[in-house]
C-alpha cells in the first residue's frame, strides 16, 4: 500500500507539473479564448490556480519523506480538482476534460486517504 501511495504521489504532482508548469500559457489560451465561455472567470484566476496546484504538487512529492504533507498536499489538489470538474460541467467542455480532472481528483483522495491511513490511523 506503501508504494501505491507513493507511486499515485508522484503522478499526481507529474501531471500538475505538466499542465500547470509546462502548459501553462495553454492553459491561459484556453481561459482567454473563451473555451470556458460560461464561466467568466478573471484573468487573476489562472495565475492563482497555477501556484495553488503548484504548492499542492510540491506538498505531495515532499509527503514522500513526511505523510502529513501528503495529506494536505492530496486534500488540497482533491479541492481543486472538485471545482475543475464542476467548471468543466458548467462549460459544457468535451467529456475527455471531465475524465481527467476526476481522475486527478479520485487520485489524489485515495492518496490522502492512505497516507492517513498508513501513518496516523490505529
Amino acid at each position: 500500500m506503501h508504494g501505491l501511495a507513493i507511486f499515485l504521489q508522484a503522478f499526481v504532482a507529474a501531471s500538475i507539473f505538466f499542465v500547470w508548469g509546462l502548459r501553462h500559457s495553454h492553459v491561459a489560451d484556453d481561459l482567454k479564448e473563451a473555451k470556458l465561455p460560461n464561466c467568466n472567470l478573471p484573468n487573476w484566476l489562472r495565475d492563482l490556480l497555477a501556484i495553488l496546484k503548484i504548492t499542492g504538487a510540491i506538498l505531495l512529492l515532499i509527503g514522500i519523506d513526511r505523510p502529513r504533507a501528503a495529506i494536505f498536499g492530496g486534500l488540497m489538489i482533491a479541492l481543486l480538482m472538485a471545482a475543475a470538474v464542476l467548471t468543466h460541467f458548467r462549460a459544457k467542455n468535451p467529456p475527455l476534460k471531465v475524465l481527467l480532472a476526476g481522475t486527478l481528483l479520485l487520485c489524489s483522495l485515495i492518496v490522502a486517504y492512505l497516507n492517513y491511513h498508513l501513518n496516523f490511523s490505529t
